[in-house]
């Protein structure tokens, strides 16, 4: 039994409630992938948010992101999960299939390099770059889903591009031979060492 319910925003457009949730699968299955960094572990996180949503639905307003309240489903699952288990897993864990297309030798490299670079991220900010990166979420719908300020949500974007930036051109390198080179330009060492 489908659940169709009238859009009181979109007047006389209707909702099915099952037909979004299977739309936002490949949505949902990406965040709990960057959320638990393991393929089986991801899987049953999204077997769990939806087993709760649909248990939920009827909580649901419609009207309202539907993305956003599935993925904040998933998320507090998650925190549930991490909460109750205390397990960490490794991001090497995930297969190699993963990519989508084959690579070659320096592109792979490079993939791997950035998923590791990835993986030493705080979640919170790992979490809010894969939704604007790969996603395409904007800072707005994040802040919905993840229940903090929009501002919030830009700094974790930006201080997670920035220390992967940092992490993956070796500008920590950068910095420290600035600062131990006399000959540098002063201008210089201030603007790297507040990258």
């Amino acid at each position: 039994m489908t659940r169709t319910a009238k859009d009181p925003e979109n007047s006389g457009l209707s909702f099915d409630f099952h037909n979004e949730l299977v739309a936002n699968l490949p949505r949902l299955k990406v965040q709990a992938i960057a959320l638990t960094r393991n393929r089986a572990d991801a899987d049953d996180l999204v077997q769990a948010a939806v087993t709760n949503a649909l248990a939920h639905q009827h909580t649901f307003q419609p009207g309202t992101h539907f993305s956003a309240w599935i993925y904040r489903i998933l998320r507090n699952r998650f925190l549930s999960d991490r909460r109750a288990y205390r397990e960490t897993v490794e991001l090497e864990d995930a297969p190699g299939s993963a990519l989508a297309r084959a690579a070659s030798q320096e592109e792979s490299f490079a993939c791997s390099e950035l998923r590791r670079q990835l993986a030493r991220l705080p979640a919170d900010q790992r979490a809010a770059l894969v939704m604007v990166g790969v996603q395409g979420m904007s800072y707005a719908e994040i802040a919905e889903a993840t229940g903090c300020a929009e501002g919030t949500v830009k700094c974790r974007v930006f201080r997670a591009r920035r220390q992967l930036e940092v992490w993956m051109l070796g500008k920590e390198e950068c910095r420290r031979s600035a600062v131990r080179n006399p000959r540098h330009r002063p201008g210089e060492a201030v603007l790297e060492e507040r990258t």
